[in-house]
Protein backbone atom coordinates (compact mmCIF):
# COMPACT_ATOMS: atom_id res chain seq x y z
CA UNK A 1 0.00 0.00 0.00
CA UNK A 2 1.20 3.69 -0.75
CA UNK A 3 3.39 5.07 2.35
CA UNK A 4 0.51 7.64 4.16
CA UNK A 5 2.37 10.00 6.80
CA UNK A 6 -0.33 10.34 8.99
CA UNK A 7 -0.60 6.08 9.39
CA UNK A 8 1.34 4.76 12.43
CA UNK A 9 2.86 1.84 11.63
CA UNK A 10 3.96 -0.37 14.62
CA UNK A 11 7.94 -1.23 14.95
CA UNK A 12 7.18 -4.74 13.83
CA UNK A 13 10.40 -6.16 15.80
CA UNK A 14 9.21 -4.50 18.83
CA UNK A 15 5.54 -5.51 18.55
CA UNK A 16 3.93 -7.10 20.98
CA UNK A 17 0.43 -8.62 20.40
CA UNK A 18 -2.62 -8.36 23.25
CA UNK A 19 -4.22 -12.02 22.05
CA UNK A 20 -2.46 -15.10 20.73
CA UNK A 21 -4.64 -16.88 18.37
CA UNK A 22 -5.36 -19.81 15.85
CA UNK A 23 -7.28 -20.45 12.63
CA UNK A 24 -8.38 -23.61 10.63
CA UNK A 25 -9.47 -24.09 6.81
CA UNK A 26 -10.14 -27.63 6.21
CA UNK A 27 -10.41 -28.18 2.70
CA UNK A 28 -10.94 -30.86 0.28
CA UNK A 29 -11.14 -30.84 -3.11
CA UNK A 30 -12.25 -28.02 -4.70
CA UNK A 31 -14.43 -27.30 -1.25
CA UNK A 32 -13.63 -25.71 2.23
CA UNK A 33 -15.10 -25.34 5.42
CA UNK A 34 -16.62 -22.72 7.12
CA UNK A 35 -18.16 -21.04 10.09
CA UNK A 36 -20.46 -18.49 10.65
CA UNK A 37 -19.31 -17.12 13.86
CA UNK A 38 -21.91 -16.67 16.64
CA UNK A 39 -19.97 -14.91 19.17
CA UNK A 40 -16.90 -13.31 20.51
CA UNK A 41 -14.52 -11.60 18.22
CA UNK A 42 -16.07 -11.44 14.78
CA UNK A 43 -19.68 -12.10 15.65
CA UNK A 44 -22.03 -12.47 12.74
CA UNK A 45 -19.15 -13.49 9.92
CA UNK A 46 -17.97 -16.06 7.99
CA UNK A 47 -14.55 -17.28 8.89
CA UNK A 48 -12.53 -20.80 9.67
CA UNK A 49 -12.46 -22.31 13.40
CA UNK A 50 -9.94 -21.22 15.78
CA UNK A 51 -9.59 -19.30 18.99
CA UNK A 52 -7.66 -17.73 21.54
CA UNK A 53 -4.49 -19.94 22.88
CA UNK A 54 -4.33 -20.83 26.14
CA UNK A 55 -1.19 -20.52 28.85
CA UNK A 56 1.11 -23.33 28.22
CA UNK A 57 -0.46 -24.59 24.40
CA UNK A 58 1.01 -24.26 21.85
CA UNK A 59 -0.50 -23.10 18.43
CA UNK A 60 -1.82 -26.41 17.15
CA UNK A 61 -2.66 -27.76 20.23
CA UNK A 62 -4.83 -24.58 20.52
CA UNK A 63 -6.27 -25.14 16.88
CA UNK A 64 -6.88 -29.09 16.98
CA UNK A 65 -8.77 -28.12 20.42
CA UNK A 66 -10.64 -25.22 18.94
CA UNK A 67 -11.98 -27.76 16.06
CA UNK A 68 -13.02 -30.05 18.42
CA UNK A 69 -15.23 -26.95 20.54
CA UNK A 70 -16.62 -25.32 17.74
CA UNK A 71 -17.05 -28.33 15.14
CA UNK A 72 -16.79 -31.75 16.77
CA UNK A 73 -14.43 -32.14 14.44
CA UNK A 74 -10.47 -33.50 15.07
CA UNK A 75 -8.12 -32.28 12.26
CA UNK A 76 -5.79 -34.91 11.80
CA UNK A 77 -2.73 -33.31 9.48
CA UNK A 78 -3.02 -29.30 10.68
CA UNK A 79 0.11 -27.92 8.62
CA UNK A 80 0.48 -24.11 9.69
CA UNK A 81 0.52 -21.93 6.78
CA UNK A 82 1.09 -18.46 8.32
CA UNK A 83 1.18 -15.77 10.69
CA UNK A 84 -1.37 -12.78 10.82
CA UNK A 85 -0.29 -9.79 12.58
CA UNK A 86 -3.09 -7.05 13.40
CA UNK A 87 -3.98 -3.37 14.50
CA UNK A 88 -6.94 -3.01 15.24
CA UNK A 89 -8.79 0.35 16.62
CA UNK A 90 -11.33 -1.39 18.28
CA UNK A 91 -10.02 -4.79 19.20
CA UNK A 92 -7.00 -5.60 21.09
CA UNK A 93 -4.36 -6.38 19.08
CA UNK A 94 -3.74 -10.02 17.38
CA UNK A 95 -1.23 -12.56 16.32
CA UNK A 96 -3.01 -15.06 14.87
CA UNK A 97 -1.72 -18.72 13.47
CA UNK A 98 -3.16 -20.21 10.50
CA UNK A 99 -3.30 -24.02 9.35
CA UNK A 100 -4.87 -25.80 7.08
CA UNK A 101 -5.90 -29.41 7.13
CA UNK A 102 -7.34 -32.02 4.69
CA UNK A 103 -8.15 -34.87 6.72
CA UNK A 104 -10.39 -34.74 10.45
CA UNK A 105 -12.55 -37.18 11.89
CA UNK A 106 -16.27 -36.43 13.18
CA UNK A 107 -18.95 -34.66 11.72
CA UNK A 108 -19.02 -31.16 11.48
CA UNK A 109 -21.45 -29.97 13.77
CA UNK A 110 -23.24 -26.90 14.77
CA UNK A 111 -22.79 -25.43 17.95
CA UNK A 112 -23.39 -22.36 20.32
CA UNK A 113 -20.52 -20.90 19.12
CA UNK A 114 -20.33 -21.81 15.19
CA UNK A 115 -22.72 -23.23 12.53
CA UNK A 116 -20.49 -25.12 9.81
CA UNK A 117 -21.00 -24.75 6.23
CA UNK A 118 -19.00 -26.35 3.17
CA UNK A 119 -18.11 -23.91 0.31
CA UNK A 120 -16.85 -23.98 -3.19
CA UNK A 121 -13.51 -22.39 -2.59
CA UNK A 122 -14.34 -20.45 -6.12
CA UNK A 123 -17.61 -19.09 -3.90
CA UNK A 124 -16.12 -18.22 -0.61
CA UNK A 125 -17.81 -15.33 0.41
CA UNK A 126 -15.25 -12.65 1.25
CA UNK A 127 -17.95 -9.85 1.34
CA UNK A 128 -19.03 -11.65 4.81
CA UNK A 129 -15.13 -12.52 6.18
CA UNK A 130 -12.84 -9.76 7.11
CA UNK A 131 -11.46 -7.54 4.91
CA UNK A 132 -8.30 -8.99 4.95
CA UNK A 133 -8.95 -12.77 4.00
CA UNK A 134 -9.35 -11.63 0.89
CA UNK A 135 -5.25 -10.78 0.50
CA UNK A 136 -4.10 -14.25 1.44
CA UNK A 137 -7.10 -17.31 1.76
CA UNK A 138 -6.73 -18.31 -1.89
CA UNK A 139 -3.33 -18.63 -1.92
CA UNK A 140 -3.25 -20.45 1.58
CA UNK A 141 -5.72 -22.59 0.73
CA UNK A 142 -2.95 -23.91 -2.54
CA UNK A 143 -0.75 -24.84 -0.21
CA UNK A 144 1.47 -21.49 0.11
CA UNK A 145 3.17 -20.08 3.10
CA UNK A 146 2.57 -16.34 3.75
CA UNK A 147 3.14 -13.56 6.53
CA UNK A 148 0.96 -10.55 6.69
CA UNK A 149 0.53 -7.51 8.64
CA UNK A 150 -2.71 -5.44 8.97
CA UNK A 151 -3.61 -2.03 10.49
CA UNK A 152 -7.59 -1.82 10.71
CA UNK A 153 -9.70 1.23 11.61
CA UNK A 154 -12.80 -0.76 12.56
CA UNK A 155 -13.59 -2.96 9.89
CA UNK A 156 -11.37 -1.28 6.96
CA UNK A 157 -7.57 -1.90 6.05
CA UNK A 158 -5.54 1.07 6.34
CA UNK A 159 -2.39 -0.23 5.69
CA UNK A 160 -0.52 -3.87 4.79
CA UNK A 161 2.28 -5.84 3.74
CA UNK A 162 2.06 -9.32 2.79
CA UNK A 163 5.01 -11.48 1.96
CA UNK A 164 4.64 -14.79 0.29
CA UNK A 165 6.30 -18.21 -0.53
CA UNK A 166 9.34 -20.14 1.99
CA UNK A 167 10.75 -16.93 2.28
CA UNK A 168 7.92 -15.69 4.67
CA UNK A 169 8.58 -18.78 7.42
CA UNK A 170 11.57 -16.65 8.26
CA UNK A 171 9.08 -13.43 9.14
CA UNK A 172 7.20 -15.54 11.64
CA UNK A 173 7.22 -14.75 15.54
CA UNK A 174 5.93 -18.16 17.03
CA UNK A 175 5.82 -16.28 20.54
CA UNK A 176 5.29 -18.73 23.99
CA UNK A 177 2.12 -18.37 25.53
CA UNK A 178 2.76 -17.68 29.08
Amino acid sequence: MPANPEIKVPDWPHWEPDLHATLMFVHQGSRVLLIEKLRGIGEGKINGPGGKIDPGETPEECVIRECQEELHITCLDPVKRGELWFVMSDLPDIHCHVYTATEFTGTPTATDEAIPYWCEIADIPFDRMWEDDSYWLRQTLKGENFDARFLFTEEKIIWHEIAFGDGSIGRWRNWPVE
